[in-house]
């Protein structure tokens, strides 16, 4: 009786999240109430703050239960570089494509995130969550980028800051591209343009 009261209860909690991720798609993060997400997960207000403290948490829930493509990605830029450092940056690239066009929920909490959130108030937190994330693709990037130039790999006149920061927002421009609207191979053309953009660094 407990486990299935657990059970229920998890159930519940996934369907609020649930509710919550298709209207925060439809009428933006701020358009949406919590009342709007109780009647479409079918619950009272009460049964949501038994599970949320607010509409901050309960968006942060979602947020956590998804896999973000940026972010999922940077296990991969964290490991050592080996001997071609602009393949180790261009494998990072690749990895936040496929996630984005492989996994349904990863691309509508990127969506939400990235098109239907205003960073005020409860929310503000994600904004720093975000520069964070960038500030660690950065020092990452740029380490690598300096290791290539080191080894003979990169020309020695690459900016190490300039190309980190060039192709961070390569990556999050294609991303939100195809996500406002998709017509085109985000995977193919993605490729294609990182290559073009490693290319050019390449001694």
């Amino acid at each position: 009786m407990v486990r299935r009261t657990k059970e229920d209860a998890l159930a519940t909690r996934d369907s609020i999240m649930d509710a919550a991720e298709l209207l925060f798609i439809e009428r933006g993060v701020s358009g949406t109430s919590l009342q709007h997400i109780a009647s479409a997960a079918g619950v009272t207000r009460g049964a949501i703050y038994w599970h949320f403290e607010d509409k901050g948490a309960l968006f942060n829930a979602m947020k956590e239960r998804a896999t973000m493509p940026l972010e999922a990605a940077m296990r991969m830029l964290d490991a050592a570089a080996g001997e071609d450092p602009l393949e180790h940056l261009r494998s990072y690239g690749l990895c936040v494509f496929d996630l984005v066009v492989d996994d349904p929920r990863a691309r509508r909490v990127l969506e939400i995130i990235t098109l239907k959130l205003e960073y005020v108030g409860e929310l503000e937190v994600l904004r720093e969550r975000r520069m964070q994330h960038r500030e660690h693709f950065l020092a990452s990037a740029e380490r690598i980028v300096k290791e290539g130039i080191a080894h003979g790999r990169l020309k020695d006149t690459v900016k190490p800051k300039a190309a980190a920061l060039g192709l961070f927002i390569l990556i999050e421009g294609l991303v939100r591209g195809w996500l406002t609207k998709a017509d085109f191979d985000l995977q193919q053309l993605g490729a294609e343009i990182v290559d073009t953009h490693l290319d050019s660094l390449r001694a």
